[in-house]
């Protein structure tokens, strides 16, 4: 992990990734060993309540996207238990770029059952579902293990630890569609329906599911927890910055030399995670970037500086997102990219809403028509035209996301998208001047 004071950031120590390099990281002997289910035993000696408040003082914020305070929402759970509650855990991680709650499930599984049951606790849940998708069946052998291994040791099960609090975790495969990572398409999917979002309200809190009571949190949120019940909030606050404390998993992939998995301090810019990773890969310059995956706004060279926490991604025009830190050198087409990203897009969309459904059809299929040489300048000003009729109009984010790239790419690099229509200008008619 790494301080923001410096450009050359000087290395502290690691909190989320910090047994990800011990032999056999994953098996429940290495886990027990270096503090493993401590936090626990100090969580079930608390009530509800005060674990919910320390979370709350933590100022630990949502680790998926769109950084909503943990604490905050688990206080929306009721405190009756009238319905079964239930957490579940999203690990579906399909944003493209983003690749940090795979990596954490497969290197340190029981972080994330330790946390599993202390928020379940704090929400009067017993029984947690984690909810990952369908295309890693090595990690999904790798939980289904360390859960197994975790209720052997008395951990999860029944009675955990003799306080009398029973809960059971399943370990769910999806079948791989990005929008389940939605949190109410994802609760369509765990029961058995087509994932598609659901209208709000009620929220999950109110009628999840099953129609109970439910709470979705992210990976990386939930393995955040016992490291805040064993070192305090006041400690959990030393990381980050005021308004987004703590440290954060950041996904390096793209043109540097050493892409991969980065712990570092909410706030630090990418200029200091360039370093982290060895800087550009060759020596060819940066040309735009990424700060949360491609349904984030894309950032340029003059972006180098811009803290990376919840405050300073919005306030330079960009959002937080996933930390899915993409980076591109000069040699790539904007246009190019934006396209792939566009097809993307339109594959995984649901087709619930009329605005995602077909304008990301028409997005796609324009900016397929521009990269082939075919474009016109018009086609620009209805690029533009269509995001505006998505954007904020779409039955959930995905929309919102769809464009992002679009207009960002515009916006930053208007001259690319012109140079492919350069051929296509209609002539002057002969003596229109005259």
């Amino acid at each position: 992990m790494t301080s923001t004071e410096t450009t050359s950031p000087d290395p502290v120590t690691p909190v989320l990734t910090k047994r990800w390099l011990s032999p056999n990281s994953w098996q429940l002997e290495t886990y027990e060993r270096l503090e493993g289910y401590t936090a626990l035993r100090t969580a079930l000696r608390g009530t509800p309540e005060q674990l919910v408040q320390l979370v709350k003082d933590s100022g630990l914020r949502g680790r998926g996207g769109a950084g909503f305070p943990a604490g905050v929402k688990w206080s929306f759970m009721p405190p009756n238990e009238d319905k079964p509650h239930y957490l579940v855990i999203n690990a579906d991680e399909g944003e493209p770029g983003t690749c940090k709650d795979i990596p954490l499930m497969m290197a340190d599984p029981h972080s994330l059952i330790e946390g599993i049951v202390i928020a379940s606790y704090a929400m009067r849940s017993h029984h947690a579902f984690i909810y990952v998708r369908g295309e890693v069946p090595h990690c999904i052998r790798r939980l289904n293990a360390a859960v197994r291994e975790a209720k052997a040791a008395g951990y999860v099960g029944k009675d955990i630890l003799g306080s009398g609090f029973d809960l059971e975790i399943t370990v769910h495969a999806g079948a791989g569609a990005y929008i389940c990572g939605e949190e109410t398409a994802l609760l369509d999917s765990l029961e058995g329906r087509r994932g598609q979002p659901r209208l709000k309200p009620p929220f999950p809190a109110a009628a999840g599911l099953y129609a109970a009571p439910t709470t979705v949190n992210n990976v990386e949120t939930i393995a955040s927890v016992p490291f805040i019940v064993n070192g305090g909030a006041d400690w959990f606050r030393t990381m980050g910055s005021e308004r987004s404390p703590g440290p954060k998993i950041y996904s390096i992939s793209g043109h540097v030399e050493k892409p991969g998995q980065y712990e570092a301090p909410l706030g630090t810019t990418l200029r200091q995670l360039l370093d982290m990773a060895g800087g550009m890969k060759d020596g060819i310059p940066l040309k735009f970037w990424t700060p949360g995956g491609s349904s984030t706004p894309m950032f340029t060279a003059e972006h180098l500086d811009v803290p990376l926490d919840f405050e300073g991604a919005v306030e330079a025009g960009s959002i937080l997102g996933t930390t899915a830190v993409m980076v591109f050198n000069e040699t790539v087409s904007v246009p190019w990219a934006v396209m792939k990203w566009t097809q993307f897009y339109e594959h995984e969309s649901c087709g619930k809403c009329t605005p995602c459904r077909e304008g990301t059809y028409w997005l796609a299929g324009i900016l397929e028509r521009m990269v082939d040489g075919h474009g016109t300048e018009a086609d620009i000003e209805t690029l533009l035209d269509i995001c505006d009729n998505i954007l904020g109009r779409s039955f959930c984010a995905l929309g919102d996301g769809a464009v992002s790239p679009i207009q960002s790419g515009i916006k930053y690099f208007r001259d690319e998208f012109l140079a492919l229509c350069e051929k296509n200008k209609t002539p002057a008619l002969a003596g229109a001047n005259s």
